[in-house]
């Protein structure tokens, strides 16, 4: 389980030195942004929806290293996702962090890096900083989402 445990620190260190999909999307037709007071965790989200699915997703801004890979993540696996397989994926991905059950990890896939953020109460914010981020550029009002 120990090295399990450092082979999910490395993917999470490195999503943070080379975050995917980390800029400003030009043509986006939604965005949000997100912050986190606790730890001064501050990001952009931009979206490019068509036809009900995501186009093209990145981020910006700046972060820990748990809220900042949490974002590259998301924006690697949503891409070309339907609304409803992005807002389904955070259930799941809100669950394996904060939750009271845990969804089966094969459900979440390389999201299984964040499952010991559970552990860390503190921490969960920072993870789930980017997903809130997602749902509100989803709703397509340029909202500001804080996590207090």
């Amino acid at each position: 389980m120990l090295d399990l445990r450092e082979l999910y620190q490395q993917v999470i260190l490195d999503h943070n030195k080379s975050p995917h999909n980390f800029r400003e999307l030009v043509d986006a037709n939604r965005s949000a942004e997100g912050y986190n007071p606790l730890c001064g965790d501050k990001f952009s989200v931009y979206l490019k929806l068509e036809d009900g699915r995501i186009d093209d997703i990145t981020f910006q801004g700046s972060g820990c290293a748990i809220s900042k890979a949490s974002a590259s993540m998301m924006t690697s696996l949503l891409k070309g996702q339907s609304v409803e397989e992005a807002e389904a994926l955070f259930g799941k991905f809100h669950d394996l962090v904060a939750g009271d059950t845990s969804p089966d990890l094969e459900e979440v896939g390389k999201l299984a890096v964040f499952a010991g953020v559970k552990e860390f109460p503190t921490r969960i914010k920072c993870a789930t900083l980017a997903w809130h981020t997602l749902k509100a550029a989803l709703r397509g009002k340029g909202d500001h989402v804080t996590t207090e």
